[in-house]
């Protein structure tokens, strides 16, 4: 309630008296839950008060806030424009989810390219199954091609030739990296693939999308070492909330290979007490369980009894600042691990999550591993993405590794 923050009742009196005013007690509760100080709610309620005065002298009725109502009021307030546009945003988002405000309505897509592809995504989704990230990057792919090769004008799939294919990879060829140009041919080549099988077009013109620029097993795992994994563990304080959740996202990553986005979308159902097991949900949807080991479990379980902020998300890992909410995604779970990286005085060629999961790879092969049982821990859905870790086995390379030839001495 508003009236604990003031000395004076009456000054929260006022502030209700505003168009805005009868959901500010609920607002700051919603900001409270948040992890909103004290006096950062205060200044949010005022200047949400503020908004509400505005609205009223605009005869905005509060159904009809918006953001580029917001926008509005920011650009009229001459005074403190930079801190107006978050309490307001905040405030709309509360509105709406109250149901005093209609939900943000998304513009629909009406371009000729758009029926394209939202057919297109569907398939991807109800056919082929993919991830939803899959589809968003591959339909990316897809609307950029339609949008360069026909432009403004209608679309006749039926026209589309391999040197227009050729022509868009090799336009962003010496733009873009090699994997990054073979990902625009993969997604071109289930495109295409996509209209053939729905007589589109009339030839399966899939075949045209050359195959991938980057040669299989031409690279070798980047990793670090075991004992430089314990110093990456040894950054964390683990007297702070940042520390305990830091340390838990780490042992994950390091002693069970899970990639980033596995870290970040894990829940409270996820973990397995009992019966000691940990649910990964990988891509594609596929849904793994892996052993809760005695380390993992206890960075966890110290986390969550001692560090992890109130929230109502049922996600494990959450911001530690306001607004407390679940962390960003895979990019902040591989920010923990640049971070620690850096404490810990490290420079390996990359830094991000996946560093520990190759790290993992190598470890196990060089303890005597093999590639089938590396591939079930990582859970690679196919041998070769296993297949790598045989280039780090050095003792193993020896055995097969011919000797120099000496000029003079026979062979």
């Amino acid at each position: 309630m508003l009236d604990v923050h003031f000395v004076n009742p009456s000054a929260a009196q006022k502030l209700r008296t505003t168009l805005l005013g009868p959901w500010l007690d609920s607002f700051d509760d919603h900001l409270s839950n948040l992890g909103y100080p004290l006096g950062s709610r205060i200044t949010y309620v005022r200047l949400t008060a503020d908004l509400g005065r505005w609205m009223a002298d605009q005869e905005l009725p509060v159904e009809e806030l918006n953001e580029s109502a917001i926008d509005e009021y920011v650009d009229q307030r001459k005074t403190q424009r930079d801190r107006r546009r978050a309490p307001a945003l905040h405030l709309l988002a509360h509105l709406r989810s109250e149901g005093v405000v209609p939900p943000h309505r998304v513009v629909p897509d009406r371009s000729h390219i758009a029926p394209h592809c939202s057919c297109y995504a569907k398939y991807m989704r109800q056919v082929r199954g993919a991830a939803e990230g899959t589809v968003e990057g591959y339909v990316s792919v897809v609307r950029c091609f339609l949008a360069g090769r026909f432009g403004t004008g209608p679309v006749d799939l039926a026209v589309i030739t391999a040197t227009d294919i050729n022509g868009f990879l090799v336009q962003r060829a010496g733009k873009l990296s090699p994997r990054r140009v073979d990902y625009l041919a993969t997604a071109l080549r289930s495109f295409l693939r996509f209209l053939f099988v729905r007589k589109e077009t009339p030839t399966d013109l899939s075949t045209a999308a050359p195959g991938s620029l980057t040669r299989h097993l031409a690279s070798v795992p980047r990793y670090i070492s075991p004992a430089e994994i314990e110093g990456l563990l040894d950054t964390c304080d683990s007297t702070t909330a940042g520390g305990m959740r830091n340390l838990a996202i780490l042992v994950l990553l390091a002693r069970l290979g899970l990639r980033a986005s596995e870290v970040a979308k894990l829940e409270f159902d996820d973990i397995r007490w009992r019966s000691g097991e940990i649910v990964i949900r990988g891509k594609g949807d596929v849904v793994d369980r892996l052993p809760l080991l005695y380390e993992v479990g206890e960075a966890l379980a110290k986390y969550l009894l001692n560090g992890r902020p109130k929230c109502s998300s049922p996600r494990l890992f959450l911001r530690l600042c306001a607004p407390i909410r679940e962390l960003g995604g895979r990019e902040a779970v591989s920010g923990v691990v640049r971070t620690a990286i850096k404490r810990a005085g490290l420079n390996p060629p990359v830094q991000g999550a996946h560093l520990l999961r190759h790290s993992l790879g190598t470890q196990m092969i060089r303890a005597g591993a093999s590639i089938s049982e590396i591939g079930e821990v990582l859970r690679h859905h196919s041998h070769r993405s296993t297949e790598i870790y045989a280039k780090v086995d050095f003792e193993a390379l020896r055995t097969i590794a011919q000797p120099w030839p000496v000029a003079g001495e026979s062979r």
